[in-house]
């Protein structure tokens, strides 16, 4: 009896396996797992930060697509071909429906940033330049912290939140003495974008707590493809399109790189930081953006970029060191 009771404790050790990292996708190398598990902080912080630079050349590469498709048509064809890849992702690992019960929350994810957020930043770019349009991006890492608070009862501390006012409103400062101090039509627009996207965000890291990021974004693009497609054919035929390489590129873009890739390593950083913190590292956004701006299409900086840099940077220190 003592010889079999000891069998079977040595079993019971010898199967035990490692939890696995929130938002991590089936099927992944164990070591890999593992590796994520021992610094989970680390490597949350660096997804979301990937996230940042991938949604930092939105703006820049929706004027690169501005200038061969319509506003509509940009918008549709970006959801149609984003939705194409995770698809057949979903398709090609045979992922099963999400549960019903997580069905309203992908809804939010789709009209806030599959649909919402490109549609309006989009119009807005229309008359408004992207150093203008970061102002949204300056906002968003508060308002997402403030429907984060609201949504799922998270409370950071006061630190946090004196450091997150502090970065919002350098950002805020120094993008609209950037874009000469002058309120656009185009702001309308851009609130709008920044409310819907900051509740997608929202969702979007509950949700991805509770399955994969990849999954999260993927499905909401799916959901969407019986309004996309009809969308997208029917602003073809009424807006004039010309494939020049600025309009391809940036057509890619916005449809691989920020609509689905960025989101993917975004909401698998916000699983593993917190909504709230993660946040905060989008405070360097319009700072990037603004950098992008100048290289890919000839806008100027001021010279209080540097000093604005340096502010946001010490923000983000602080807001990421902070409880909660």
């Amino acid at each position: 009896m003592k010889i079999q009771s000891s069998a079977t404790a040595r079993s019971a050790i010898a199967v035990s396996t490692p939890q696995p990292v929130p938002g991590a996708i089936s099927g992944t190398d164990p070591g890999t797992t593992l590796r994520a598990n021992l610094r989970p902080g680390r490597l949350g912080t660096l997804q979301a930060a990937l996230g940042v630079v991938a949604f930092s050349l939105t703006f820049p590469a929706t004027a690169w697509g501005l200038e061969g498709f319509g506003p509509w048509a940009l918008v549709a064809v970006r959801s149609v071909l984003a939705a194409l890849i995770a698809g057949g992702c979903l398709l090609a690992l045979r992922v099963p429906l999400p549960a019903r019960r997580h069905w309203p929350g992908l809804a939010v994810v789709a009209a806030g940033v599959v649909v919402g957020f490109p549609l309006l930043t989009t119009l807005a770019l229309q008359t408004s330049t992207t150093s203008h349009a970061a102002v949204v991006v300056g906002l968003l890492p508060l308002t997402t912290a403030l429907l984060s608070a609201l949504r799922m009862g998270t409370r950071p501390s006061r630190t946090f939140w004196a450091a997150a006012l502090a970065g919002a409103a350098a950002v805020a400062a120094f993008t609209v003495q950037q874009s000469g101090g002058a309120l656009t039509g185009a702001d309308l627009y851009l609130f709008g974008a920044l409310l819907v996207c900051a509740a997608g965000y929202t969702e979007g890291g509950r949700l991805a707590r509770v399955m994969p990021g990849w999954q999260v974004i993927g499905w909401a693009l799916v959901f969407c493809l019986p309004l996309t497609v009809p969308a997208a054919a029917l602003a073809l035929a009424h807006e004039s399109a010309q494939l020049t390489a600025h309009s391809v590129a940036g057509l890619l873009w916005v449809a691989v790189g920020s609509q689905f890739l960025g989101l993917v390593v975004w909401y698998r950083g916000m699983a593993a930081i917190g909504i709230p913190k993660a946040s905060q590292l989008q405070l360097a956004q319009p700072l990037l953006t603004l950098v992008w701006s100048v290289l890919l299409l000839g806008e100027h900086l001021t010279p209080a970029a540097p000093l604005t840099a340096a502010a946001v940077l010490i923000c983000i220190a602080v807001t990421q060191r902070a409880r909660g």
